[in-house]
């Protein structure tokens, strides 16, 4: 249980997810104008586990990108044991600063792409109206798909290297389904603040 779901509460989360999943009540979180999408937004609570090993992974695929916590503080680090987990995937994340959703700017065609299904809610919530920017939940290009992705934070190394498995197969195969208007020569770039 720990490596694949990281704790009860993850499995249960999850089981709940797949419920709601289940009845089409997740069908607002799916991809509905992928030709739309301008930029992808990694989102997730902190900004320095799930959301910040996705937005190097899609970074280093030469996507347009951003990420940003829904509650956490501007310009803090990953901790040490997400540095480790994102280097035994290949990926560095010491450069990566969090910033929070009071910091971030909102750009015409951003996909938000969440970890969990209260996470998508709230965006959704915090967006209001706006209908040039789309919400999905970010599992559901897990193959099979994951509409709860748990947080590692502080959970074994184990949990740690599934849970990114599933951000990186995500984005890869969300990479594969995109046009070219989200790609960029790769290279580093800061997310915008306001």
């Amino acid at each position: 249980m720990d490596r694949r779901f990281g704790t009860s509460r993850g499995l249960l989360r999850l089981l709940l997810a797949y419920a709601e999943l289940g009845t089409g009540r997740l069908r607002q979180f799916r991809l509905h104008r992928p030709e739309q999408v301008q930029r992808l937004v990694y989102v997730c609570l902190g900004n320095i586990c799930r959301s910040a090993f996705g937005d190097q992974v899609a970074r280093e695929s030469g996507l347009k990108v951003a990420s940003f916590g829904l509650s956490t503080s501007t310009g803090g680090g990953s901790p040490v044991a997400a540095l480790e987990a994102a280097r035994r995937n290949g990926i560095d994340m010491a450069a990566h600063r969090a910033v929070d959703w009071t910091d971030f700017k909102v750009q015409p065609g951003d996909l938000f792409l969440v970890m969990e299904v209260r996470q998508a809610h709230e965006v959704r919530r915090r967006l209001g109206d706006r209908d040039d920017v789309q919400v999905c939940l970010l599992g559901m290009w897990c193959s099979p798909p994951v509409p709860h992705l748990h947080d590692p934070f502080t959970l074994s190394p184990g949990y740690f290297d599934t849970c990114f498995a599933r951000v990186r197969q995500a984005t890869d195969k969300l990479s594969g389904e995109l046009s070219g208007s989200v790609r960029v020569a790769p290279g580093p770039t800061m997310p915008e603040a306001k």
